[in-house]
């Protein structure tokens, strides 16, 4: 069965929070799944300026995007435009209701919480919004996990968190063995270069 699978873009995301999960699910397609369609989608037609300034055209807005079996909801430095967004959480709410997984990375998290998918769930987000996230109430937020799964939700911590949860997820759907045939194509191998000096 070919799958659908959506990122969310809007002004001010953080780049590596779409592309790189983006990149995972390409690369699945191109390991066995040539009808998988990876696309984004976006509130209007005009181009997008990311949060460190790359521009980038939709492929989709809310009203032509094709109905996703996956749902990537990225972050950015400061969610409270999103959160505050009605057109933006409404279209999240309503899409994400007819997916197999609905996955958020980073500050997505804050958005998917605001629009009531995350609501009740296990979370998790960004460090640096740990305790933003948890005033919002309403999810039980978890600290020091890479991503966390809840039903048919998975969410992220920061930025490359998004790559482990991307993998993770295209394991769900593919068997593990496709997933790490990914990981390898991707030459995605977490070894920190500092770790060892920290």
């Amino acid at each position: 069965m070919a799958l659908k699978t959506a990122f969310l873009i809007f002004d001010g995301v953080a780049e590596l929070d779409f592309v790189a999960p983006k990149d995972v699910f390409f690369a699945s397609r191109h390991l066995g799944h040539p009808d998988d369609e990876v696309y984004t989608v976006s509130a209007t037609e005009g181009a997008v300026t990311c949060l460190g300034g790359l521009k980038v055209i939709p492929d989709y807005t809310f009203a032509t995007a094709p109905r996703p079996d996956i749902l990537f909801v990225p972050g950015t430095a400061d969610p409270t435009p999103q959160v505050k967004n009605s057109q933006l959480l409404e279209w999240v709410k309503s899409t994400s209701a007819g997916c197999l997984w609905t996955a958020g990375v980073c500050t997505g998290t804050a958005i998917l919480l605001a629009s009531g998918v995350a609501l009740g769930k296990r979370v998790t987000t960004h460090w640096g919004a740990i305790e933003e996230v948890r005033r919002m109430g309403g999810a039980t937020v978890l600290e020091g996990v890479r991503y966390v799964a809840d039903g048919n939700l998975v969410t992220s911590a920061g930025v490359t968190a998004g790559i482990d949860q991307a993998l993770w997820l295209v394991g769900q759907l593919y068997g593990a063995s496709h997933a790490r045939e990914v990981q390898h194509l991707l030459d995605y191998h977490p070894a920190p270069p500092y770790a060892a000096e920290v």
